[in-house]
């Protein structure tokens, strides 16, 4: 007969954490079927882990490969100067050239170790701040190319040519960080973030620079609510219309915005408002260029990518990188280190997570079953290296915050790696949008199902964060059409003004602040905003290229609209203000706590609670509803924190915003109490319990 000890000791037991890479079956048991799969996942981490182990674990050599490749300060023989190292197993003969040696191509060869890879010692002196250099490779055939050093931390396009070169970086006066990181606290809201792209965010038709940004957008982003902010484009790119993501120069700041110190400018000014600095990590793919990037630097296909058609990512014109190499592992897991530590960012959202994890990069595929997660498509070399990546970030930075962009819904992706999960802290909400776009496409928004949109928003594993989002710069670019665009199209363009009136106007402005509410409160732990949706900005965006002549004029972001009091752009731009302080007093992104109160299909009403806050929304065309009884959870009485329909967001102004709801004990929809509340048409009101106020 088992003792009461013995059954204590059973149930400890049974609770110790698993060590196997099985530990999501205890938020999951749907995985039981898997778990042999989930030990796999976990043996082949710490297979690739103890690969450096005898250079110091993952924080050891294995990210630190920038201090030794590219161009390092060091010793030889006890004099001072500059190592120059190199990987490029498969060259003949490297050679350093450059405006120091008048681009002799024989006076600086490099000199070549056992494992392919390539250095030469430079005394102080030979090479300045500001020195222009290539590589000159020699390749087995004879044949030769001048290329961009693998990690070249800065690299301009010549002047008056299309071609790009590396400058060495190293300013008599390096710039000092003023400001710590700010940490997002628990207490003051959760995380709400503007993605932003440096070049386009002034209103000028020209490219913006770190600086500018630092001095005119970041105000605007502090002002609006945001807590932090995540960059595109940051990684040196040949071809700007790429949107930042056909990277070449992996360690270097695109030079389009600045100097790397102006970088660190916008950065120190960002944390010095509070505000966490996310960067947009393109580890997915990189461009097929051989003049400035990675393609066939030591002659061969395969150094850092895979051979043959494997490495050629046919959607994306791009090439794959081998995730199971050595090196390419080096390469990658320094790089995050790198932009932590040298710049102070704040942490990654890694572009293109689904293409990294599947084998036909998840391109077309519906991901309706658990065994699609643990299948032959899977990479696992590629799950293995984005466990890796999340351990260094956080081993470098606890408290950094990463976010992967899959659409996939892969087990476990922000899940501890020890539990068997990928390690991120957050998944982007990538079905949301496409839902949002969807309906407005199909269905006029009196026929909309307000229980499946509630249960849209929620269709999650609420055991992993995610940020919720109506709308990113997927839907912004050319080609694409924004919420605003769907909802208001060419009338945006001549009936914004305040004095001009328009159904199309009216509809589409208040669609637009109730989407991103219900999105806002229901979608996520976190939120996310694409620079200028929030006011509706009434452009899509279209880089210069030679379909447009060039034109920068869709490239930017008219700020005058929204500063406009007499437009009602500026309405939409309050509201968001709105929303967003809403979380900061009340916490309502980082509250567990969802619960539908009540939803009539007819009426077109739906109501629920967030934490303490009761949303009542009233999608109904036409009808107002006055003394609209409504179950609350609580016995208290409510007030209104937030009324889509105040006159300042350019609503009609029709409820009185200053009335406290009684609290009645009449029984309603399951409730043993409720209020009763007027509500406006195509309107939604947040209420806060009193004793909260």
């Amino acid at each position: 007969m088992e003792t009461q000890t013995e059954a204590v000791a059973a149930t400890v037991e049974e609770k110790k954490p698993r060590t196997d890479g099985t530990g999501l079956i205890d938020h999951d048991p749907w995985l039981e079927p898997h778990a042999e799969a989930l030990r796999w996942r976990k043996k082949r981490y710490d297979d690739a882990v103890a690969r450096f182990a005898s250079g110091g674990g993952l924080l050891g050599t294995a990210s630190q490969a920038h201090h030794y490749f590219g161009f390092n300060p060091g010793e030889k023989d006890g004099q001072r100067g500059v190592w120059y190292r190199e990987w490029a197993p498969g060259a003949l003969q490297l050679r350093l050239i450059g405006d120091f040696n008048n681009w002799d191509r024989f006076a600086h060869p490099l000199v070549r170790d056992p494992y392919g890879t390539w250095s030469i010692f430079l005394p102080e002196g030979t090479l300045k701040h500001g020195t222009r250099l290539k590589t000159h490779v020699v390749l087995h055939d004879g044949t030769t190319m001048d290329r961009i050093p693998a990690y070249a931390r800065r690299v301009v396009q010549e002047e008056g040519k299309i071609t790009f070169i590396c400058e060495h970086w190293q300013p008599e006066n390096p710039y000092q960080f003023r400001h710590p990181r700010p940490e997002i606290q628990a207490n003051k809201g959760g995380l709400k973030i503007y993605e932003a792209h440096v070049g386009m965010a002034q209103e000028e038709g020209r490219v913006a620079t770190y600086r500018e940004f630092a001095d005119k957008t970041l105000p605007r982003i502090h002002t609006a609510g945001y807590n932090a902010i995540q960059l595109m484009a940051i990684q040196e790119h040949p071809y700007y219309g790429s949107f930042g993501y056909h990277v070449s120069n992996f360690f270097a700041p695109s030079s389009r915005f600045g100097t790397p110190d102006d970088l660190k400018y916008l950065i120190d000014t960002a944390h010095g408002m509070g505000i966490t600095v996310i960067m947009d990590l393109v580890h997915s793919h990189a461009v097929k260029n051989t003049a400035e990037g990675l393609n066939m630097f030591d002659g061969t296909d395969y150094q850092y990518f895979h051979a043959g058609p494997r490495g050629q990512h046919w959607a994306w014109d791009s090439l794959c990188f081998d995730y199971s190499k050595y090196e390419v592992q080096r390469f990658l897991l320094s790089n995050c280190r790198y932009w932590l530590e040298e710049f102070n960012f704040d942490g990654y959202r890694f572009d293109g997570v689904t293409s990294m994890m599947y084998l036909d990069h998840g391109l077309g595929k519906a991901f309706g079953s658990y065994n699609d997660y643990f299948d032959g498509n899977v990479d696992d070399d590629a799950i293995t290296y984005l466990q890796m990546a999340n351990e260094v970030i956080h081993g470098v930075n606890p408290k950094a915050i990463t976010v992967a962009e899959d659409v996939s819904g892969m087990v476990g992706i922000a899940r501890p790696v020890s539990e068997g999960g990928i390690g991120f802290d957050y998944r982007l909400s990538m079905g949301i949008p496409d839902y949002w776009i969807k309906l407005l496409k199909e269905k006029q928004d009196e026929d909309w199902n307000l229980g499946q949109i509630f249960s849209t928003m929620l269709n999650r594993r609420h055991s992993e964060k995610h940020v919720g989002y109506a709308e990113s710069h997927d839907q912004a670019l050319v080609g694409d059409k924004t919420i605003a665009f769907w909802l208001m199209d060419k009338e945006m363009y001549w009936m914004m003004s305040k004095d001009r009136h328009s159904h199309i106007i009216d509809r589409g402005i208040a669609l637009h602040k109730m989407i991103r509410l219900l999105t806002f409160s229901l979608a996520g732990e976190a939120y996310l905003n694409f620079i200028g949706n929030e006011f509706g900005h009434p452009e899509w965006i279209d880089f210069p290229r030679e379909g447009n002549g060039y034109s920068y004029h869709y490239c930017r972001r008219q700020w005058s609209l929204m500063d406009a009091p007499f437009l009602k752009y500026q309405g939409l731009g309050l509201f968001d203000r709105a929303m967003t302080h809403l979380d900061d007093r009340f916490g309502i992104l980082n509250d567990k706590f969802i619960e539908q109160l009540m939803v009539h299909e007819s009426d077109k009403k739906l109501v629920y609670r967030r934490g303490p806050l009761v949303f009542v929304f009233n999608f109904h065309p036409h009808n107002s509803y006055s003394d609209w009884r409504i179950p609350v959870p609580d016995k208290t009485d409510y007030k209104i924190v937030l009324n889509s329909d105040d006159a300042e967001f350019g609503g009609s102004g029709l409820a009185d915003d200053s009335v406290t709801f009684v609290n009645q004990a009449v029984p309603w929809d399951g409730r043993q109490q409720s209020i009763q509340i007027y509500v406006p048409a195509r309107s939604v009101q947040v209420l806060a319990p009193t004793n909260l106020l």
